[in-house]
C-alpha cells in the first residue's frame, strides 16, 4: 500500500505496555437490549476458547481464572502503529466526505492499541478476544500482536489484510453512526447466532463498508499496489467462521455462525471494493447472503 506520504490520525490511544491486570469486568457479549456489545471481537466471530485452543494449542484455563501478558512496544510495532494510524486517517478522510455528501455529519472514533488486556465501555477484555468494536465508548481496540496470528497462524499477511482489519471495525463504527445498530437492536439484536442471524448480516456489512473505504481511497489516493486486493481478499476468506472453526475443531457449526463462511466474507467486501456504495451493502434486505 502507497500510504508513507499520508498523515496519521490524531485519534490513536496507544495503552500498550501498561496491562489491563485481571479481576474486572469480562467483557459482555448481549446486553442492552440485545445489542452485541462488542462487534468483530473473537477474531471475528469464534468462540475465544477455542481460538485459544487453536493459537495457543493449550488446555482452557480455570473457571475464574485471569492471565494477562503485557509486553512493552517493539521497533517493529511502533512501524505498525505509524501505519494503522495512516488507515485510520485514510478511514476519517473517506467517511467524513461520504457523510458530508449525506448531509451528515462523521465523528471520529478513536482506536485504542492494548496489549494483554484492556479495560473498555463494553467491559474488560483480553488479547484473545481480537480486534473489537464498542459502541458504548465508540472506540476500537486492537492489539498489533494479533497481526502476527492472522499472519503466521491463518496465513493472511500483508499491508492491506492489517489495513482490511482496522477498516472492518471502523465499518462497524460507521454503522452505528447510521443509526443501524439501532435498528438492529429494535429487531432482536445481534446476540443470536446462525448462519442467517442479524449477527452474520452486521458483520458482513461492515465487510461491505471497508470495500467501500478501500475503492474511495483507491480512487481518490491511489494507495492499492499489485497484490493488495489478493491480501485483502485473503483476510476476509482466512477469518470465515466455517475456516476457522475447521481449523479450530475439525468441523464446521452453521448454527455457531456470527460472522459469515470465508466465501461470504469474500463477497460482501468485493461487493464494497466494487461498488465504493454503502447502498450496496444491504446485508439485511438482502435474498441471499
Amino acid at each position: 500500500m502507497r500510504l508513507d506520504d499520508e498523515r496519521e490520525s490524531s485519534n490513536i490511544d496507544d495503552v500498550r505496555g501498561q496491562g489491563g491486570g485481571g479481576g474486572r469486568m469480562p467483557i459482555r457479549i448481549g446486553g442492552i437490549g440485545g445489542v452485541l456489545l462488542v462487534l468483530g471481537a473473537l477474531y471475528f466471530g469464534v468462540d475465544p476458547q477455542i481460538v485459544l485452543n487453536l493459537l495457543q494449542g493449550t488446555a482452557p484455563p480455570e473457571s475464574g481464572q485471569t492471565t494477562t501478558v503485557a509486553q512493552a512496544p517493539s521497533p517493529q510495532d511502533d512501524a505498525q502503529k505509524q501505519f494503522i494510524s495512516r488507515v485510520l486517517a485514510s478511514t476519517e478522510d473517506v467517511w467524513t466526505d461520504y457523510f458530508q455528501k449525506m448531509g451528515r455529519t462523521y465523528h471520529d472514533p478513536r482506536l485504542v492499541l492494548f496489549s494483554g488486556g484492556v479495560n473498555s465501555g463494553c467491559g474488560y477484555a483480553q488479547t484473545a478476544v481480537g480486534p473489537f468494536y464498542c459502541p458504548v465508548d465508540q472506540k476500537v481496540y486492537l492489539d498489533l500482536g494479533f497481526f502476527k496470528e492472522l499472519q503466521d497462524r491463518l496465513g493472511a499477511g500483508g499491508d492491506f489484510a492489517r489495513a482490511y482489519v482496522v477498516a472492518h471495525e471502523i465499518g462497524h463504527h460507521v454503522q452505528n453512526e447510521l443509526g443501524i445498530m439501532k435498528q438492529v437492536d429494535q429487531r432482536g439484536g445481534t446476540g443470536r447466532t446462525g448462519a442467517d442471524s442479524l449477527s452474520v448480516r452486521v458483520e458482513l456489512q461492515a465487510d461491505c463498508f471497508a470495500g467501500v473505504w478501500a475503492k474511495r481511497a483507491n480512487d481518490a489516493k491511489d494507495i492499492l499496489e499489485k497484490g493488495d486486493i489478493e491480501q485483502g481478499l485473503n483476510a476476509a476468506a482466512a477469518v470465515g467462521d466455517d475456516r476457522l472453526e475447521k481449523q479450530a475443531q475439525g468441523y464446521a457449526v452453521p448454527d455457531s455462525f456470527t460472522h459469515g463462511t470465508s466465501a461470504q466474507r469474500v463477497t460482501w467486501f468485493k461487493r464494497g471494493l466494487t461498488y465504493g456504495d454503502i447502498d450496496h451493502c444491504d446485508t439485511f434486505n438482502a435474498p441471499s447472503l
